[in-house]
């Protein structure tokens, strides 16, 4: 992708999530874009920060890492947004800042106990399966705040907020239902961690709803870098 062409497109989202913020009488500032850049070259990335964007997201490790010692010069926000094994989790545990994708006690553990002591905690968020899916990650509802309670202990991780991939819909009711529920299972959760602040949902097609039911950070890569190349 051409830097003009991903220029127009950075500006194009930054003026989508404006006038959503506006229409749901929230400030823009509020709402974190986090460039999925999985995939993506490192060239991309660093051209993609000269323009603002500073906190970028990958899910493929063994990538991921090497991106990050290649632009180990830009002061960039590193999120892993992918599935963990427990296997990988030192590696995860040594190169990011954040994590979005933690549903279960072990791996959290594992984790903490693998976070480098000169490094701050990892900032964790909690992976929850809002629609119920067979297939998809995540914790369910009913297991959340025993999951929480959990990880708000551990030492080497502080516990941000919830993540959730809802079902993919058109409807916009349906997102809103969905990032609604999510929403409310954070509210639930404040005697457990009153630290909470950060609602990881919304992404190309859908960060407008994500964005009325009070999303903090929103997960863009198509809108950014177009189709995924793989």
């Amino acid at each position: 992708m051409s830097e003009r062409q991903l220029s127009d497109n950075i500006s194009k989202l930054l003026q989508r999530v404006r006038l959503a913020a506006e229409k749901s009488q929230r400030h823009s500032s509020d709402i974190v874009v986090l460039a999925v850049s999985k995939s993506r070259p490192s060239e991309e990335i660093r051209a993609a920060f000269a323009e603002g964007l500073e906190q970028f997201g990958e899910s493929y490790l063994q990538e991921a890492v090497e991106k990050i010692e290649s632009l180990r010069d830009l002061p960039i926000t590193w999120h892993f947004i992918g599935p963990i094994q427990s296997n990988k989790t030192r590696l995860i545990a040594t190169h990011f800042d954040w994590v979005h994708s933690v549903d279960r006690g072990k791996v959290a553990k594992r984790l903490s106990d693998q976070r480098p002591e000169g490094l701050p905690p990892l900032q964790v968020c909690l992976q929850v399966n809002i629609s119920g899916e067979i297939t998809k990650s995540g914790v369910a509802l009913a297991d959340l705040p025993a999951l929480a309670s959990e990880v708000a202990s551990l030492p080497r991780l502080q516990l941000r907020g919830l993540m959730a991939i809802p079902a993919p819909t058109d409807d916009e009711r349906l997102q809103r239902q969905s990032f609604a529920a999510l929403r409310r299972a954070m509210e639930s959760l404040r005697e457990v961690a009153p630290g909470m602040d950060t609602l990881s949902m919304g992404m190309s097609d859908d960060l407008e709803a994500a964005i009325a039911e009070g999303s903090t950070l929103i997960r863009v890569g198509t809108a950014l870098f177009g189709p995924r190349q793989r």
